[in-house]
């Protein structure tokens, strides 16, 4: 019992403590009070997943979740809501994580957004219509393989790859899972023709992403400290290549399109995240890994704050020399970078 009470210990992290390490010139981004729990960012324009209520985490309003722009290229950094239009439920809205395809086809944008109303889990496909900065509802996927979606990375303007962070769906279980030491998480492809597992073993799969060649995955494999790495083969199944230690509990990956750098938005501590104390709050980390692929990759602390600005960081994205952080449920700053 000692033993797994030490290696509870080491998956959450529960001794750290965090030394301040700050970026200059940081604001928090009016309007956003209940999380920016993931920011993807296309030519400028930042989308931002609002208002997520997750089982076992503080939810400050009883609102639906809302998506939000924020148009980085204007100087006075205005967050705006997407319109939905359509036949969508947006009472029930609960975003979690988002994903941007543009078709190559016909410039058309689809934000992917993983949606949990009444605690479910599906993926939502919305249109982009930008000069109305509004989402065109498409359609809802449901799958059973798609049981406890976290995030999502979509390579069609129908098919994606999307991480489950549990493998039960009974609210008491998923509790229990992560101190009963299972990696029964997993990775799903998903098209209209054929949904499949492509990659598994995970305690708890959270964020994914694309390399900008689109042959690798990225994934967090948050208990265990680590992003895995995929490649992906000619039948979308995925190979594992390696993983990368982060020292951190890392939720979302944005991918640097230009450079291919991963950012990471991370919990330090992962005990303190999931009690939540307002009197002990939640820390927040960005890493940022540079040159992944290679024999040494670089992992580099960008940010670290031990919960007196930002709570619980989930996602962290830059753009044109600024750095967008959001969190689970609280505020997102934005940042200069060196």
């Amino acid at each position: 019992n000692r033993k797994k009470a030490i290696n509870k210990k080491h998956l959450s992290l529960s001794s750290r403590e965090l030394t301040q390490n700050y970026l200059p010139n940081c604001h928090i981004i009016e309007g956003i009070e209940y999380g920016a729990e993931d920011i993807t960012i296309l030519d400028g324009l930042a989308f931002l997943s609002t208002g997520l209520k997750y089982p076992g985490l503080p939810s400050y309003s009883d609102d639906p979740g809302k998506i939000y722009s924020l148009n980085l290229l204007d100087s006075d950094l205005k967050i705006k809501a997407l319109n939905i239009k359509g036949q969508f439920d947006k009472g029930s809205f609960n975003p979690h994580g988002i994903s941007v395809y543009t078709d190559v086809k016909d410039g058309a944008i689809y934000l992917f957004v993983v949606n949990h109303p009444q605690g479910k889990s599906q993926v939502e496909i919305f249109r982009f219509v930008e000069d109305e900065n509004a989402l065109q509802y498409i359609r809802t996927i449901r799958h059973e393989l798609l049981h406890n979606v976290n995030d999502i990375v979509a390579v069609g303007t129908e098919s994606f790859y999307a991480t489950n962070d549990h493998y039960f769906t009974n609210e008491i279980l998923k509790v229990m899972e992560p101190l009963l030491s299972l990696s029964w998480c997993d990775v799903v492809y998903y098209t209209p023709q054929t949904v499949q597992v492509v990659a598994g073993g995970f305690p708890s799969a959270n964020g994914i992403n694309i390399s900008p060649d689109k042959r690798h995955l990225y994934v967090s494999d948050i208990l265990k400290h680590k992003i895995s790495v995929m490649e992906i083969q000619k039948n979308t199944v995925l190979s594992h290549v390696k993983e990368v230690d982060v020292g951190s509990l890392c939720d979302n990956i944005e991918v640097d399109r230009e450079s291919g750098d991963l950012w990471l938005g991370c919990h330090p501590n992962g005990l303190k995240f999931m009690l939540s104390d307002p009197n002990d709050p939640p820390g927040s980390e960005v890493i940022r890994i540079e040159n992944i692929l290679s024999e040494k990759p670089q992992v580099t602390q960008v940010y670290s704050d031990d919960g007196s600005v930002i709570i619980a960081s989930s996602v962290a994205t830059p753009y044109g020399g600024k750095l967008l952080i959001g969190t689970v449920y609280q505020k997102a700053l934005i940042c200069d970078l060196k």
